[in-house]
């Protein structure tokens, strides 16, 4: 699978519910070099390896294994990459031996690398003890921090690890167009988008809104 490109502008389109969503969502989504396909930590769980085998069945580009890897790296990417992932996730939580495990593990099996952090603070302190960068690094505000009041995603992160790494910058949290035109703004190469279901109280892509046209909106808006 190819690598990324660091002058265009990505959309990460995330699945975190059943393999019945995928199965109605999937085709719709406009087959591009653009859009990456996750399957999120929540479809994992319930899914497992058999939710990603799903998707590439039906998705020929890149395929993003949210696993937040914590300890046990090499089991865990080579999982992802059996059934047909070419991205995983380690949390930039993790110990800098998993975190460095895991970005040669991927190196090696020419997948993505992507430290998700969450809950990290300061993510100097995370990369700079590590033995080579990521490809990507995730700038992420959770789930369960959406609807805080004053939490937003932090993207005067973004100068601070440009400044030492050459590492593409993914933003993802409660991304909607408008959110998407800031992070780009901001100097994001990558925005996260959820599918998410009406009345969920998430922000996202809703699955009741024209898929196809939404995502297309998306590109055009990150461009």
């Amino acid at each position: 699978m190819e690598a990324l490109d660091n002058n265009v502008r990505y959309l990460q389109i995330a699945f975190n519910y059943d393999m019945g969503m995928v199965a109605q969502i999937l085709p719709q989504i406009p087959r591009s070099d653009r859009i990456l396909i996750e399957a999120g930590t929540p479809f994992i769980k319930l899914n497992g390896m058999r939710g990603v085998r799903a998707i590439r069945q039906t998705w020929q580009g890149h395929i993003v294994a949210d696993l937040k890897v914590l300890d046990g790296a090499l089991g865990e990417v080579d999982m992802a990459h059996q059934a047909g992932a070419t991205a995983a996730t380690v949390l930039g939580n993790a110990p800098t031996e998993t975190i460095n495990l895991f970005i040669d593990r991927c190196r090696r099996l020419n997948m993505l690398s992507m430290i998700d952090l969450l809950g990290v603070k300061d993510p100097l302190e995370v990369l700079r003890p590590l033995k080579k960068a990521p490809d990507i690094v995730v700038i992420h505000r959770g789930r369960d921090e959406e609807n805080t009041r004053g939490k937003m995603i932090r993207y005067r992160q973004i100068n601070r690890i440009r400044s030492k790494y050459d590492a593409l910058i993914s933003a993802a949290g409660g991304v909607d167009l408008r959110e998407a035109r800031s992070a780009i703004f901001n100097g994001a190469n990558m925005v996260v988008a959820n599918i998410v279901r009406p009345g969920d109280g998430w922000t996202g892509i809703s699955t009741d809104e024209d898929i196809n046209q939404i995502a297309e909106k998306f590109l055009e808006t990150i461009s």
